[in-house]
């Protein structure tokens, strides 16, 4: 049974909300900790300014995404990118 609230903040604590779905949600500046998104799915998200941190991203995968800022361990990813181009010889 679907849930609709009020709007507003949520807080949700030790709960198994497995199989949620977010739709046309405003989640800005709202904070995640000790939390399970394994085999979650993000699409058309905006995720701009946003921190990752102490995170396990094994078996991630990126694809279509604006890159301009964004930095792995300080890399501005677009320069990671334009190296492995040219040394792999792959169209950018």
């Amino acid at each position: 049974m679907a849930t609709i609230t009020e709007g507003g903040p949520l807080k949700a604590h030790a709960e198994n909300r497995a199989g949620s779905e977010f739709r046309d949600v405003n989640l800005a500046s709202s904070r995640f900790d000790d939390v399970n998104l394994r085999g979650a799915v993000f699409t058309n998200v905006a995720l701009s300014g946003a921190t990752i941190r102490d995170a396990c991203l094994a078996d991630v995968s990126i694809a279509d995404a604006g890159y301009e800022g964004m930095r792995i361990e300080g890399i501005l990813v677009t320069e990671l990118l334009r190296v492995y181009r040219e040394r792999n010889g792959a169209a950018g």
